[in-house]
């Protein structure tokens, strides 16, 4: 998978803007605030239909207009297709190869990324909810449907947290709890069997880019009790949930981490060490769509190099320019390695690219 062409036009500090990149690296630079990683995000709305960067989608918009666009053509196997995405009047407005599209679904489809900017290190670092999504994303590229169910349990969910806030309707707890306990084994098995896969490459990645940390090992938590039926558990523990006013067990509480042998708890890694071993969940991710599909996603990797030391750098770099996959990196500079001999390089200033 490759972007050949992207266009934006009114996207934060862009008032227009065009750029062909090569079909491996590609790297941006320049100086901060110079409009490297919106450039990024570019590519990662086309996937996901959000920014990566904290803010409203307003936030997104160049400032006195009343939306933004961005446009590519993205060869993907032995198709090419054509994607728009505009943002005004609070809507969305998406095409795919000329075809109007209601929901962002079809677009998730079509494009996927792969992305690791300073917020991932909270797949290390921080709580349960983003190393869920991390883990969702990667098995609805393994199953499209997994979106669909997902939207139902939480439909379901949403139901019961309401009976148990208004102490009301004691008789429907009975149907939610069993319509929870079914959707809840189907989420695990996509989970359990996604997770399976994506833990030997993790295991790779993290060896390759933390060799020093010794064997890694990750942990994986369903969100409740193992060799139990959630619909059971959810009504022997309907009282206390009344009390709380939430459901307490589910899918909805599932968690994993990833350790090592010589740093068995986040506490014990350092700052470069945290964002490897993030960026290490991220790389695993990629290698496990290629691996199912046949083809790599599209990596973007904002500031990577920062707060790495220079044997890493080096690592890291050695190891994204033996993959066939289409990169785009953001740095204040070009470090000096064979990784990036032939990369394409991009100047930003200003909001204006030009080739480097």
């Amino acid at each position: 998978m490759r972007i050949d062409v992207l266009r934006a036009h009114h996207l934060r500090c862009f008032q227009a803007v065009e750029i062909t990149p090569g079909p491996r690296l590609n790297w941006l630079i320049g100086a901060n605030g110079a409009g490297k990683t919106t450039l990024l995000e570019a590519v990662y709305l086309l996937s996901h239909g959000h920014s990566f960067r904290a803010g409203s989608r307003e936030a997104l918009i160049e400032y006195g207009q009343p939306g933004f666009d961005v446009y590519t053509e993205l060869t993907r196997g032995d198709a090419r297709h054509r994607i728009g995405l505009a943002r005004s009047a609070q809507q969305w407005q998406i095409r795919i190869d000329g075809e109007p599209k209601a929901a962002l679904a079809p677009l998730l489809e079509v494009c996927a990324v792969v992305c690791f900017e300073p917020g991932s290190q909270a797949l290390i670092t921080g709580g349960a909810e983003q190393r869920r999504r991390f883990l969702d994303w990667g098995v609805f590229h393994v199953e499209h449907s997994w979106l669909s169910l997902w939207r139902d349990y939480r439909r379901a969910l949403a139901q019961r947290n309401a009976l148990l806030k208004s102490g009301n309707g004691a008789g429907q707890f009975g149907f939610w709890e069993a319509e929870l306990g079914r959707l809840a084994e189907k989420l695990e098995l996509g989970r359990r069997s996604y997770f399976d896969a994506l833990e030997q490459h993790l295991s790779r990645t993290a060896g390759v880019l933390l060799p020093e940390l010794g064997a890694p090992r990750v942990d994986y938590r369903k969100g409740w009790p193992q060799g139990q039926a959630l619909d059971l558990l959810l009504a022997e523990q309907r009282d206390r949930d009344i009390a709380r006013g939430y459901t307490r067990l589910g899918p909805h509480h599932a968690d994993w981490r990833l350790e090592f042998e010589h740093a068995p708890g986040r506490e014990f890694l350092s700052r470069g060490q945290t964002k490897l071993a993030a960026l290490a969940c991220a790389l695993a991710q990629a290698v496990l769509f290629a691996e199912h599909s046949g083809e790599w996603p599209l990596l973007c990797l904002d500031d990577l190099l920062s707060e790495l030391d220079i044997a890493h750098q080096h690592t890291v770099l050695e190891w994204i320019a033996e993959q066939p996959v289409q990169v785009w990196l953001t740095a204040t500079h070009i470090p000096e390695s064979s990784a990036t001999q032939h990369a394409e390089k991009f100047h930003v200033e200003r909001g204006v690219l030009r080739r480097a």
